[in-house]
């Protein structure tokens, strides 16, 4: 084969100096070609291209967005050349906006700026936390707010030390029946709460935009930092309590309030800026788990070999156990023993565990119970960083359904997971629905 493809996607100019990776195919448009699947396609404002060797011919290359949505390019590769495939994701409504762009979370240019919108389902899980839909004026269509206009301001408080106890299925349970008014984010932080100027988004307050470093936020560093940090983002009556993905080594996480309109439905969106696997995380949260193994596949000597960053391994865990059902012993079995005993303010990592052994069990009545103390384990650490986590701990506690300490912490589970948005890679609690 002496053909290439370099294959990239081009996000807008001025916004991403990192390099993302997603996931694509090229096949050939006959039966003669070479057919290549789950290539890498790297992704940014000016990013070097992965080049594929291929028979001369023509091919449909096609990039699997985090979205679900689908690019395709035609190409013909030539004997002896390389033929550039250049996907173009231009249209951003802002470079600073590109990443969450990328994820789907926020319109095209055209849309944001322009008079049409999105259509959106018209259901209560898809609207915006002030309204339906609305126009770039600020006024709205759509509900019952129709004809008017509307508050479109949005108030972030972080929350950088949170205690423990803070964190149970209980005190969350509790926080959404508070009367309006009670203030969040004092009831959940134990070293102060800072609110945060939204100095990202230079569409003012319709799509704020908030990045997190491994101090804090960026926008305003300083303050106590613990091992579980929360954004309380409030608008026109509704609260959202965001779980923060942090640390995640080096990288950033980010926030974006879409007041606006979302593609997805979803108000609020977090995405982690991680070159490698941070399109893994929305391939995940989509249920595309094969998708999202093969860029976790492409780093899993340095995310295991030192458990440096345990909320990555942790994500690399949950696409393994759902694509990989092996009974037998697995070279990743001791990752799990690893994350489960090593980070005890990890829920996810005692699921992970339990889940396992659970699998494994295979009829053994020892294995079993230690599949059920690991259930029971792991809810009583506090809710989990991820969103697949929540579900697969319902799931393992709803098995075990006359055991009156699984029946109660199932019950408590179901009823949060109600206030989640299971759009989210991460657990996002909508405490207070706004009605309209």
């Amino acid at each position: 084969m002496s053909a290439v493809l370099a294959v990239r996607l081009l996000l807008a100019p001025g916004g991403e100096p990192d390099e993302a990776v997603i996931v694509g195919d090229i096949r050939p448009s006959d039966l003669s070609g070479t057919s290549r699947r789950g290539i890498l396609i790297p992704c940014g404002s000016s990013p070097s291209p992965r080049s594929y060797p291929v028979e001369p011919g023509r091919y449909v290359v096609s990039a699997s967005l985090p979205s679900g949505l689908v690019l395709t390019e035609g190409a013909v590769a030539v004997e002896g050349r390389e033929t550039p495939v250049d996907f173009a994701m231009t249209d951003s409504p802002y470079g600073t906006h590109s990443w969450q762009y990328l994820m789907g979370n926020i319109e095209p240019g055209g849309v944001y700026h322009g008079a049409a919108r999105s259509p959106l389902a018209e259901s209560v899980a898809s609207r915006s936390m002030v309204a339906t839909a609305s126009r770039p004026d600020g006024t709205v269509s759509g509900g019952a707010v129709s004809g008017g206009a509307v508050d479109l301001t949005a108030l972030a408080t972080w929350v950088g030390d949170s205690a423990p106890a803070c964190w149970s299925f209980a005190s969350m349970l509790a926080l959404a029946q508070t009367p309006p008014g009670t203030p969040v984010a004092g009831s959940i932080g134990s070293g102060g709460s800072r609110v945060l100027p939204a100095s990202l988004h230079p569409a003012g307050a319709v799509t704020p935009l908030y990045r997190f470093g491994p101090d804090g936020p960026l926008g305003a560093p300083g303050g106590p930092v613990g091992e579980r940090q929360f954004l309380v983002v409030e608008a026109a009556g509704s609260v959202r309590l965001v779980t923060l993905p942090l640390p995640w080594g080096e990288a950033e996480a980010e926030v974006l309030v879409n007041l606006r309109q979302s593609p997805t439905g979803s108000a609020v969106s977090v995405a982690v800026r991680d070159a490698d696997v941070g399109a893994g995380l929305a391939y995940m949260a989509q249920g595309a788990l094969d998708t999202a193994a093969r860029l976790f596949a492409d780093v899993e000597a340095t995310l295991y070999s030192r458990l440096a960053n345990p909320l990555a391994a942790a994500a690399g865990c949950y696409v393994l156990l759902g694509t990989d059902h092996s009974p037998g012993a697995t070279r990743w079995d001791p990752w799990l023993e690893r994350l489960a005993d090593g980070f005890p303010w990890l829920g996810d990592g005692a699921i992970l565990r339990a889940v396992r052994l659970l699998r494994r069990a295979r009829g053994d009545p020892g294995q079993v119970r230690r599949g059920r103390d690991g259930l029971i384990e792991a809810f009583d650490r506090g809710i989990p960083f991820y969103t697949l986590g929540l579900a697969w701990l319902v799931d393992g506690l709803a098995a075990f359904p006359e055991d009156p300490e699984c029946a109660r912490r199932l019950d408590a589970a179901r009823r949060l997971s109600w206030l989640v948005d299971t759009r989210e890679p991460f657990l996002i609690l909508d405490l207070r629905q706004r009605r309209t």
